[in-house]
Formats: structure tokens, sequence, C-alpha cells
């Protein structure tokens, strides 16, 4: 892809997380905010802010990029002609939203069939934003902008780890992660796609989930690894259509933490 290509492309995914931003802020810890439950089984919120923000994001795609495809976590799939698809998440951690903490964010990606191209990161209320792909690895925030790399940890037993839920998945997924967390000198909780851009930035060194979709991880994917990490599945294998992710800032550190996932 060209250099006037990559511009234009991250000239759009800017955009649209302004658009993103300037639809959600309103909302942010406001009395007014409505919130539904997508899961009759469980609970599962989406609020107003989600919509109008994936609305928005859809609307600087339908004048700017009508030929690609668009996945987004409230508004389904569009069909593209280019080969190329936005995957969007309004608010990634709208449960943390909803309670006035400032770690969800929105999420942007663009992918082939081979997974992302670039993802962008972005805070709203914090004001920070996280790019990666294309050779950009940058973030810009309250301090300014400078470089993503992430640290050079390759030990287990001198590694900061962040997943979102105490319970991680199912009750196997639950005791491979703990033999993980068992090792490791730091285990915080409830940072959705905020832990990932921590990484990327060199402030933690592991993610590991399960149960996330596409719209949750590909964002992070490209974010983490133009910073220098590996993002797969539990197993090593790609993982851009979601399900277990094993996130981590060194391949050293992510083959120690593969193998304890893993472990019979």
């Amino acid at each position: 892809m060209q250099d006037s290509e990559m511009r234009h492309l991250w000239q759009v995914a800017d955009e649209m997380a302004d658009a993103a931003r300037a639809a959600i802020l309103p909302f942010f810890r406001g009395a007014a905010l409505g919130t539904e439950n997508k899961d009759a089984g469980g609970f599962d919120p989406v609020t107003q802010a989600d919509r109008a923000a994936e609305q928005a994001m859809r609307a600087i795609l339908a004048r700017a990029r009508p030929e690609d495809a668009i996945l987004g976590e409230e508004f389904g799939h569009s069909a593209g002609t280019s080969g190329l698809t936005w995957v969007l998440d309004p608010i990634d951690g709208t449960r943390g939203f909803i309670s006035g903490t400032p770690t969800w964010g929105v999420l942007i990606a663009l992918s082939d069939a081979t997974g992302p191209i670039l993802g962008l990161i972005d805070q709203p209320y914090i004001g920070e934003r996280f790019r990666g792909g294309g050779g950009l690895a940058r973030m810009e925030g309250p301090h300014g902008a400078r470089d993503l790399a992430t640290r050079q940890v390759d030990r287990l037993s001198d590694a900061l780890l962040f997943t979102t839920f105490p319970e991680v998945g199912t009750a196997d997924e639950r005791a491979a992660f703990q033999r993980v967390a068992a090792e490791v000198r730091l285990t915080r909780y409830g940072m959705d796609c905020y832990a990932y851009a921590l990484l990327a930035a060199g402030q933690v060194d592991l993610v590991i989930e399960a149960g996330l979709n596409a719209y949750d991880i590909q964002a992070p994917i490209a974010v983490i690894e133009a910073a220098g990490g590996v993002v797969t599945n539990w197993q090593g294998g790609p993982v851009h259509d979601g399900g277990q992710v094993l996130a981590a800032g060194t391949q050293a550190l992510h083959r120690a933490a593969q193998a304890r996932l893993n472990q019979a």
C-alpha cells in the first residue's frame, strides 16, 4: 500500500475517532444515559452513546470510503467491494462506561483477508489516542506525543498481567489463567481495551482474555504489533476473529505464558 493511501486511511480513522469522541462525551457520567441489556441470560449493556458513536463513524465512511465493508458491534456487517473492512467498536468497555470509570475506549481497525492493517484505540475522556500500523506506532495524550514500544520483560516473575473479568471464561479457561497469574509479579482486572493500550505503551506486559469478538481485538492487535508485541490465540495462532487472546510485550514472555495456559 502506497504512503499516500496509508495517510488517507489514517485521516479517515482519525476523523472517525474525533466524531466518536464528540458523540460519546456528552453522555459520559451523565444522568440521562439510557442503558439497555442485550443479553437476556446475563448483562451485556448497550447505551445511546454506543449507537450514536457507531452511527457517526459509519456516516464518515459512507462519504469518505463507500467502497469498504464495515463490521460494527451495534449495527453489524455492511458489504463492500474493496476487499477492506473497517472493524468498529464504538465503546469497548460499556460496563466501565456506565460505571463512570475512564477505562473504556473507541476501537477502530482496518483489515483485509489476512487481518488488521491498522488500528486505533481512543480514550476520549482522558484524551489519549494510540495508533499502530503502516509503519506507525504512536500515542498522544495529556503528556504530549511519543512513540509506542512494549516493555522488554521476558520472565513471568517480572510481568504485570491484565484481564477484564476475574471469571475470564469457562472453568477450564479460568484455571489456565490462574496458572499464569500465580507466577507473575502483579495481576489487575477490569481495564477492557485500555489494558491493550497500556501494553503497547510499555506499562504492562501481558493481557489474557477469552470470549472476545473480532471488533474487540482487531484494533489492539495492530497497535500492539506495531509497538513490538505479540498477539495470538492461546495456541499461538491468528486471533483477529476473536476467541481466546494472549497479548505479550515480547516473544519470550508470550512463549512462557502460552506454555502455562496449555499445561496439561
